[in-house]
């Protein structure tokens, strides 16, 4: 630290290491990441230049924080879906089963089909319900509920 410079405060001091680096904690690396990642791609775009190794480096540990980090969110919510995942809406997966749309709710809720509520809104995964169609047992088979097990 420079003779200078005030202390930091103590928060911030937390944060900073004797060799000048700063700990990224990773509740806020997808934070970081996407500032970083949006203020690079200007950067490069604009110049042409190239992204050091290091950097890289710095963006890949970011990102690996990021993906280790729960879900943002209220706890009742359902899980945060990677992006690769098609998801469809309730009219649409009515319409391919040829079903109503509350038909469809009830496959969801009864963990039939793999879906997630967003708000009100049910989606549904795209190979859970492709599995659905072909007869193929659900991908994600919930636990029978006691109270409705026969003796």
């Amino acid at each position: 630290m420079h003779p200078t410079t005030p202390p930091p405060d103590p928060a911030v001091a937390r944060l900073l290491r004797p060799d000048g680096s700063v700990i990224v904690p990773a509740a806020v690396a997808g934070d970081v990441l996407r500032a970083l990642v949006r203020d690079l791609t200007t950067r490069v775009r604009t110049d042409g230049g190239e992204v050091s190794p290091h950097v890289r480096q710095l963006l890949y540990a970011l990102h690996t924080a990021d993906q280790q980090q729960p879900a943002p969110g209220f706890p009742t919510e359902t899980p945060r879906v990677p992006a690769a995942t098609v998801e469809l809406g309730m009219r649409e997966v009515a319409a391919l089963l040829e079903c109503s749309p509350q038909y469809a709710r009830r496959l969801a809720r009864e963990g039939r089909l793999t879906a997630r509520r967003t708000g009100r809104i049910w989606l549904v995964d795209r190979a859970s319900l492709d599995a659905f169609r072909r007869g193929q047992p659900e991908c994600h088979p919930r636990s029978p509920d006691p109270a409705s097990a026969r003796p």
